[in-house]
């Protein structure tokens, strides 16, 4: 069984602009590492083997959080954005038109024209999850990843088809708690302060 601590990177310039942002490697902004200046991992839940994904905006987060020397992985980079990368969703939605509103019906399958969709990355990361299962005792994680990440393990966890809103409103300023085991992901906690005492 399976431990998640899953947090999402801080902010960028691109997130300010609204820019889907997926593996364009875009540092945090000067907002987003302020953010980071009164928040840490609480000590029950530091002890852990940590990852994040290999893009800068996760390490320098991982790093102001005071989160050691993370093991780096592919398996938890972002979505891939193909073609959108570096647009709006609002000007896409003016541009193609007819195009954008036949992947936004498409939920989990919506796939960036030369990108990919919600399900690859749920697929990819249950193949990763597998790996790591020590299935007779309990290993926990921790893991600073990105939002389109995090959104496709709901999607699993939650059995969200992504045609809707999420069923739970996560604060991407908070971490959220996931279990994995015998193959199946479950919600366990969510909006995890990560304020230091006195904030």
């Amino acid at each position: 069984m399976l431990e998640l601590l899953l947090i999402r990177h801080a902010a960028t310039e691109w997130n300010a602009e609204k820019k889907l942002q997926g593996r364009r490697d875009i540092p945090l902004s000067q907002i987003g590492r302020d953010s980071l200046s009164q928040r840490t991992i609480p000590p029950e839940l530091r002890q852990r083997d940590w990852f994040c994904s290999p893009l800068l905006r996760t390490q320098q987060t991982a790093a102001l959080l005071g989160i050691p020397h993370p093991t780096l992985s592919d398996s938890w980079i972002e979505m891939d954005w193909g073609n959108w990368e570096g647009q709006r969703i609002t000007e896409l939605r003016q541009q193609q038109p007819q195009l954008m509103k036949t992947q936004e019906q498409r939920g989990l399958d919506m796939t960036p024209p030369g990108g990919e969709c919600p399900r690859q990355v749920r697929q990819r990361l249950r193949a990763w999850l597998a790996t790591q299962d020590p299935q007779d005792s309990l290993k926990r994680i921790g893991v600073v990843t990105h939002k389109g990440v995090i959104r496709a393990l709901l999607s699993d966890a939650l059995d969200w088809d992504m045609l809707a809103k999420c069923p739970i409103k996560q604060d991407w300023q908070c971490a959220l708690m996931l279990r994995y085991q015998q193959g199946r992901l479950s919600l366990q906690q969510h909006n995890i302060s990560l304020l230091t005492d006195g904030d």
